[in-house]
């Protein structure tokens, strides 16, 4: 999809702003990668914080809801049985593509210098969220927008472990650059995340390594891909099953 770079740069004008920035990471007082994205697919605001049946939208143009989801989907499973049969549903999944991370100590209120993460996000993740809605997949009225965006991380320095940093809680995420969008409006549009070399018979594993993923990832993708019938499988070799692509 084609990225509006203007409008998400007043998105994040408007969320942020000079004098916030200057204040501090402190002072933003909504989640930020969700209130700039809010204001990104909806500049304007009477769109915003809409009551639906017994549910707040995050955004309803009149004839759409859209859901800016940056934690488990697990959470929205009531919101959607409400919602779709009722309107047109998109879910906007932010995923960190490359990633800045800060510190911040609590006592001293001071953060550390930003850091690059060594790992690049993709589209792929987006699965793992995915299977908490398993049973909504195929609805007619959902629609889905994973989101690649850089991003700068903030963590408080309250974890478990000596340096207080594993088991930590994220504060929050400033979005930087908006890199991807990849959408899924139909069944057809899951064949996107089929390798283009994947051989026409294949495990988890062999999807893995095409996909450039975890196998363990490569797992719950295929567990999905079969959900929506866009691949199944034909038996195994060994204790690994079969996969092959199904026609479209």
């Amino acid at each position: 999809m084609c990225i509006d770079v203007q409008r998400f740069e007043q998105a994040k004008s408007r969320i942020i702003g000079l004098e916030r920035a200057r204040a501090g990471i402190g002072t933003l007082s909504e989640k930020t990668v969700h209130a700039v994205l809010k204001h990104y697919y909806a500049p304007d605001t009477d769109m915003h914080e809409i009551p639906i049946e017994n549910f707040v939208a995050d955004i309803y143009t009149g004839s759409e809801i859209i859901e800016i989801q940056t934690r488990s989907f697990r959470t929205m499973r009531r919101k959607l049985a409400t919602f779709l049969p009722l309107y047109p549903v998109t879910i906007v999944y932010p995923i960190p593509h490359i990633k800045w991370l800060s510190w911040i100590d609590e006592e001293s209120g001071e953060t550390s210098p930003k850091r690059k993460s060594p790992k690049r996000g993709n589209v792929y993740q987006a699965f793992v969220e995915l299977y908490q809605i398993r049973p909504f997949l195929e609805h007619k009225n959902l629609r889905l927008r994973l989101a690649l965006i850089d991003m700068e991380e903030y963590r408080l320095l309250n974890g478990w472990s000596r340096d207080k940093k594993k088991g930590s809680d994220r504060y929050d995420r400033i979005p930087v650059q908006f890199v991807e969008e990849v959408c899924i409006r139909q069944r057809e549009d899951y064949m996107q995340f089929i390798p283009y070399d994947i051989p026409e018979s294949f495990t988890s594993k062999e999807f893995a390594v095409c996909a450039k993923i975890p196998e363990r990832l490569a797992r719950t993708v295929l567990l999905l891909l079969t959900d929506v019938n866009i691949v199944e499988r034909t038996g195994k070799r060994g204790r690994s099953y079969l996969y092959r692509i199904m026609e479209v």
